[in-house]
């Protein structure tokens, strides 16, 4: 929360306090060391109170004093970067919890350079470390650019004969990061690009786990409920509940003589929905593709679009204003039903009520579009959109059948409008959701945790008032007295955000876990049972699995994935499957819709055409559909430290039992492989 209330002032406090302190000063230059040698010296001179940290880190601690070389031309690396001169200090710090090595008072770095070519001499990078306070903890971060050519050279320097050479980032011949202590920031790494990468980037045939094996079935079941729901909700709606007595009687007085007719010109008015629906949704994936979908549902971009909408749709609901599309379209179609006869005449009405209803349909239409493009299959989008058609096709015929139910029926009136409003409530919390999304993805920290838990507890709260009646929109009429599903809808509302509130201080939160924002995003956390990845950068991470020879398992996840947020809050947060990602492997998460910019452009084949990868999120994807073959997320894939599989991949499924036992599967293989090496 202090993220967000403290949003502009922070950056202020924080120049202020560097420009002001000026806690260390340095020198940068090249010192002639014979026989073609220069050495690059940083030279630091530190404040009483304040200290250096060393090159060498442990993983998890805080920013190393590092070296990247970008572009080195003339000239050849010889030996490491390293601290000379300098006394080292190492004591335990209480907040990384490990022994950390610095300096005080003085620091002298070094990297020594052959050079080969002394007019083609060039060397571009940068130097980067912090200094912190011993009184406050306060750091500054300390970043030096390096840009020498050949006129920076010792005038005294005396080249032995030999050809030039060069090493640059930017021909993918090397790069070059010198002594960099490899962390979980992607950043403060090595860029390796798919070239320089070999097998860890090689691709490789991985089988599913059995217990995944149904998950496509699952996935689609679960998509035409969800479209099933969605479309009674709609049902429900002032755009289209007047309308099935109105359509209903006309077929009816229609085909006075011939009831049999009737009930089939209305059946084929339902089929006209559904068909209409479901080409709807193949269309929307021809044009897109299910890829495209999927990547769209996880663009932080999309996500913001879809949640002005959102915003929207949830003021037209409340009253606001009304959501129509243009009248000419409509009446297109009046005029189509009435100039054609037979079944074209019965589709033309199907599609006028299609666009009648969209400013209520349109909304729910969206939320389900968005859901089944996530799963990332070609059909999911059609099915969801099955189930939407069918459940607003279905009374029509039944209505049809038994036309003495109209009777029954309940009239329409303001308990129509506040479905809308209650709709509208709905919306506004989803709508965070995907605000969330892109706030995750670029990084701003806006719409932490707790934030979103404060605003979705307000949300419900006054959904709550609105119910008993103590909460008034335009359109809604009078309430003489609350009915008993209105009072127990409100309950429901009340419970609710009642329930969210230990969220405020870290509880899980499991049944919204698909929703909010991770834990790891909340300030104040007293709830220590979730997991976090150990490194969220492939190749430091595969780097430390082989210098402590262990496993690793790749979780390929994303900010706006709402299976992967079910998978760690309702998986990773049992104590046997936590004790095994934690202690057993070297758990790396990769979100492949980070935004980051990459720290340079890296161009790969993809499909026989050159792609060039900006983001983070970017090369995450890539590695993902090159190595392994797979787009969807979650995708859990058990690897050893040379990047090969011990074992099968994993996707979404909430079996505990089943996901231990594929976890169990990849450590037998490994040390199986151990045996036999």
């Amino acid at each position: 929360m202090k993220k967000a209330l403290l949003f502009l002032v922070l950056p202020v406090i924080s120049t202020i306090g560097m420009y002001a302190q000026n806690p260390a000063t340095w020198t940068v230059k090249l010192a002639d060391k014979g026989n073609g040698d220069v050495e690059l010296t940083a030279n630091f001179k530190i404040d009483p109170t304040w200290h250096l940290y060393d090159i060498h880190i442990p993983e998890g601690g805080p920013m190393p004093t590092g070296l990247s070389i970008d572009k080195l031309k003339g000239a050849t690396k010889a030996g490491e970067f390293k601290a000379v001169n300098s006394k080292l200090k190492k004591s335990y710090d209480e907040i990384f919890q490990m022994e950390i090595g610095y300096y005080e008072t003085q620091a002298t770095f070094v990297q020594r350079l052959k050079v080969t070519d002394k007019a083609a001499f060039v060397l571009e990078g940068d130097l980067r470390s912090q200094v912190c306070s011993e009184v406050d903890g306060q750091c500054i971060p300390i970043k030096i650019d390096l840009d020498f050519k050949s006129k920076d050279l010792p005038a005294t320097l005396v080249v032995a004969d030999g050809g030039g050479s060069e090493i640059s980032a930017a021909n993918n011949t090397e790069t070059l990061t010198v002594d960099t202590v490899a962390t979980d920031t992607l950043t403060q790494t090595t860029l390796t690009t798919p070239a320089d990468s070999g097998d860890l980037w090689a691709p490789v045939v991985v089988k599913e786990y059995g217990a995944a094996d149904d998950t496509s079935e699952q996935t689609y079941w679960f998509i035409f409920v969800s479209g099933f729901l969605w479309g009674f909700v709609a049902l429900i709606t002032p755009c289209v509940w007047p309308m099935i007595p109105m359509t209903v009687s006309f077929f009816l007085k229609r085909n006075k003589k011939n009831k049999g007719k009737a009930i089939k010109d209305v059946v084929t008015y339902g089929l006209g929905i559904i068909i209409i629906y479901v080409a709807l949704g193949l269309l929307i994936t021809a044009v897109f593709g299910a890829g495209a979908l999927n990547n769209m549902a996880t663009s932080a971009i999309f996500n913001l679009v879809f949640f002005a909408l959102l915003i929207v749709f949830a003021a037209a609901f409340l009253g606001a204003f009304e959501l129509t599309l243009p009248s000419s379209w409509t009446n297109k179609m009046d005029r189509k039903a009435d100039s054609t006869t037979g079944v074209i005449s019965i589709f033309f009405m199907a599609f006028t009520l299609a666009l009648v209803s969209f400013s209520c349909t349109g909304p729910l239409i969206g939320n389900l579009l968005v859901q089944a493009a996530g799963t990332g299959s070609i059909i999911a989008p059609a099915i969801g959109m099955f189930g939407f058609a069918l459940a607003l096709s279905l009374p029509f015929s039944l209505f049809a059948i038994f036309p003495s139910w109209l009777e029954s029926m309940p009239k329409s009136g303001g308990w129509l409008n506040s479905v809308k409003v209650v709709l509208g409530f709905l919306e506004l919390a989803l709508a965070l959701k995907f605000f969330s999304v892109a706030d995750l993805a670029y990084g701003w920290g806006i719409l932490d945790r707790e934030v979103f838990l404060v605003l979705w507890i307000v949300i419900f709260i006054l959904l709550g008032v609105y119910l008993l009646g103590k909460l008034k929109l335009p359109h809604d009429s009078d309430l003489k007295h609350v009915s008993v599903a209105r009072l127990f809808l409100a309950i429901i509302s009340f419970a609710f955000a009642v329930y969210m509130i230990p969220g405020l201080w870290g509880a899980p939160l499991k049944s919204i876990s698909a929703f909010s924002p991770p834990l790891s995003t909340q300030d104040l956390n007293l709830y220590k049972g979730e997991v976090h990845a150990m490194f969220d950068d492939y190749e430091a991470g595969m780097e430390y699995a082989r210098k402590n020879n262990k496993p690793v398992m790749i979780d390929f996840s994303g900010y706006g994935c709402v299976n992967c947020r079910k998978m760690e809050a309702s998986v990773w947060t049992d104590v046997r499957v936590k004790g095994l990602l934690e202690k057993d492997y070297v758990l790396i998460t990769l979100m492949v819709d980070n935004k980051k910019s990459l720290p340079e452009v890296m161009e790969v084949e993809e499909n026989g055409k050159t792609v060039k990868l900006k983001t983070i999120g970017d090369k995450w994807s890539y590695l993902q559909s090159h190595k392994f073959g797979y787009v969807a997320q979650p995708y859990y894939v058990l690897l050893d430290y040379n990047g090969k599989p011990i074992g099968p991949s994993y996707a979404y499924n909430e079996d505990v039992a089943e996901y231990i036992k594929f976890l169990n599967m990849g450590l037998d293989n490994f040390k199986k492989q151990k045996e036999e090496k």
